[in-house]
């Protein structure tokens, strides 16, 4: 990664000034397009910040790097991840307002919502760019992000110890380097070190603060929600979270291919991909398999703990097979029963031992072999006909 660049002589830049609603509208307008895919201007600059020709607010530099100055394992305490909740939509409020306690009810009594967050947001320049953000509780948000991240300690107890965290596309293009100091710019400009980065899984947010941070910054409370609908047809699922906020909010089917961020060095970065990449080592066995044998199972990494048969992590391998057929699906020297970048490669291997890959009655052994029994089998094959329907 490039060093930070060079500090260059500062313009004025008034603080302690409201963060105007436009900066939730922005958020709105960002939600389709990132910073690769081009970059708005969303901070309302009409009293005390000049803009360029193009329109975009003029450019603010950046502080001398002071050099790495907080160890983050000895600063913020977060939980542990106990969980994944993939989101299938995000639902950004319009007219920069905060959507109410009453409307957050109501999305999560919607059919076969199991899961939803609410969280402070608005856009703030880093770099002299506008940037949409999102401020979070680190302990509880880590289990909405892709596997890969979520699983990141280190980045979420940077967070948790009031740093700041972006997707791994703004530290490329912002040349932003992990342990110095960087303005931030919003109803304050606190100096505010980037703790890491990682694949968000959101497009077009590309900074997390902590909420005290966000509180500071001038954030609007629960401009947004993210909602984890297991089972259900998105396309549904965003028509009523929808219609519960009503005309001006934009909400996303974060299914959509569009809305598909490619995840960090060629890594998959959901379990959707997981399966995906998973099923190519054993020729013939379809995704969707995988998939609805992780849905019956952990629901997706939701439920990874031991069962009652002694059964851990998301694919639930007893500890005896396990050792069988344990990949390091991961590369870093160790197969994690609870790792999910383990955990599915090590399902496919073990299915394609008993012949999955040969389809058919084969097909139907191999999975059988996962659980003894047929209730069993025809629930995965149910699930996998409406996976391959919904997403083919």
């Amino acid at each position: 990664m490039a060093p930070p660049s060079p500090p260059r002589k500062q313009p004025k830049v008034k603080t302690g000034r409201r963060l105007a609603p436009l900066a939730a509208a922005g958020l709105a307008l960002l939600v389709a397009g990132s910073l690769g895919g081009g970059v708005y201007a969303a901070i309302d600059t009409r009293d005390d910040t000049r803009r360029s020709a193009s329109g975009t607010p003029s450019e603010v530099p950046p502080t001398a790097p002071p050099g790495p100055v907080t160890n983050v394992a000895d600063a913020g305490q977060i939980a542990p991840l106990r969980r994944v909740v993939p989101p299938d939509v995000l639902a950004v409020s319009g007219g920069g307002g905060s959507i109410t306690p009453s409307q957050i009810t109501k999305i999560s009594k919607l059919a076969k919502v199991r899961d939803v967050v609410a969280v402070a947001g608005g856009a703030v320049q880093l770099q002299g760019r506008a940037i949409n953000t999102f401020a979070v509780d680190p302990s509880s948000f880590r289990s909405w992000t892709p596997p890969g991240t979520a699983k990141k300690t280190e980045l979420w107890a940077a967070l948790a110890a009031d740093q700041f965290v972006v997707s791994s596309s703004a530290a490329e293009q912002l040349q932003l380097a992990r342990g110095f100091q960087y303005p931030i710019v919003a109803r304050t400009m606190p100096n505010l070190t980037m703790g890491g980065s990682g694949t968000l899984g959101l497009p077009g947010i590309d900074l997390l603060v902590s909420r005290k941070t966000g509180t500071d910054l001038g954030l609007v409370p629960n401009v947004a929600v993210m909602v984890n609908a297991p089972g259900a047809d998105p396309a549904k699922v965003v028509k009523g979270v929808s219609k519960v906020l009503g005309t001006g909010a934009n909400v996303v089917n974060l299914h959509e291919q569009k809305y598909q961020a490619p995840a960090d060095g060629g890594r998959p970065g959901s379990y959707m991909d997981l399966y995906r990449q998973a099923a190519t080592t054993c020729p013939g066995l379809s995704w969707t398999v995988l998939a609805a044998i992780g849905q019956v199972e952990s629901d997706h990494g939701r439920n990874a703990g031991r069962s009652s048969a002694g059964a851990l992590g998301p694919m639930q391998f007893m500890p005896a097979t396990w050792k069988a057929y344990g990949v390091d699906g991961d590369r870093d020297g160790k197969a994690d029963i609870m790792n999910p970048y383990d955990a599915v490669p090590g399902a496919a291997k073990y299915l394609c031992a008993n012949g999955a890959g040969k389809g058919g009655k084969q097909l139907y052994r191999a999975i059988w072999h996962y659980n003894h029994a047929d209730w069993y089998v025809q629930k995965v094959l149910a699930l996998a006909k409406a996976y391959a329907a919904r997403y083919r």
